[in-house]
C-alpha cells in the first residue's frame, strides 16, 4: 500500500469501508504521530460475525446476545478493523478522530483520539491473532506511515494503563516492530 492509495479526504482505497457517525474533527494543525492497536471481538470471543460493524455503526442489538446489553448504548469507532482472516474494513476517514481511546494519555498528551489511528484486531487478550492479521497490520501501518507523520505505536493498554488490557499478551509485538525501525513501540 503507497501513499497514491489514499482519497483525498482519509479514506485507503481497496479496502471495505463501512461509514460510522462515531466521529469529530480533529482540533485544528493537529498532528496524527500515533497508532493505537485494540483488539475486539463481539459477542466476546466470538470472531467472523458482523457484532463489531454492528457496534461501530450504532447497530447493536441489545437482545442478540447477553453482553450486547451492556455495551449497546456506547457510541466507539475506530479508523480500522482487520479481520482474522485478513479482511481490512474502514469506518472513520483517517484524517477524522475516531473514538476508540477513551480516557488515554500518551508521552503527556492527553485525549489520544485527537492525534491517533485506531486499528482494531479481531481478537481477544489470550487468543494469538492469525498470521495473515500481522501481515496485513503491516501492510496497513506502512499505508499509514506514508500518509502522516507517525512516530509511535502503542497498545490500547499503554494509552489508558489499568483501564484497558488490549491488544493483549497473545499479541506480538515484534512481529510489527522488526518492519519499522524508525518507530518507537512499547516494550510489551
Amino acid at each position: 500500500m503507497r501513499s497514491e492509495v489514499w482519497s483525498r479526504d482519509g479514506w485507503l482505497k481497496g479496502v471495505r469501508r463501512i461509514n460510522s457517525d462515531n466521529f469529530g474533527m480533529r482540533p485544528a494543525a493537529t498532528e496524527v504521530s500515533l497508532v493505537v492497536i485494540h483488539n475486539i471481538s463481539l459477542p466476546p470471543g466470538e470472531f467472523g460475525g458482523d457484532g463489531v460493524e454492528h457496534f461501530f455503526t450504532n447497530r447493536l442489538d441489545p437482545a442478540a446476545h447477553p453482553y450486547f446489553a451492556s455495551i449497546a448504548d456506547l457510541q466507539v469507532s475506530a479508523h480500522f478493523f482487520l479481520r482474522r482472516d485478513g479482511e481490512i474494513v474502514q469506518f472513520v476517514a483517517a484524517d477524522h478522530r475516531a473514538w476508540h481511546a477513551g480516557t488515554s494519555v500518551w508521552r503527556g498528551r492527553s485525549d489520544c483520539n485527537d492525534f491517533s489511528i485506531g486499528i482494531e484486531l479481531e481478537g481477544a487478550d489470550e487468543i494469538p491473532y492469525a498470521t495473515v492479521q500481522y501481515e496485513q497490520l503491516n501492510a496497513l501501518l506502512l499505508a499509514v506511515c506514508q500518509r502522516y507523520p507517525i512516530r509511535d505505536v502503542a497498545g490500547h493498554c499503554h494509552i489508558a494503563p489499568g483501564r484497558k488490557s488490549d491488544p493483549g499478551q497473545a499479541f506480538d509485538w515484534d512481529a510489527l516492530r522488526q518492519g519499522f525501525p524508525g518507530l518507537s513501540f512499547p516494550d510489551r
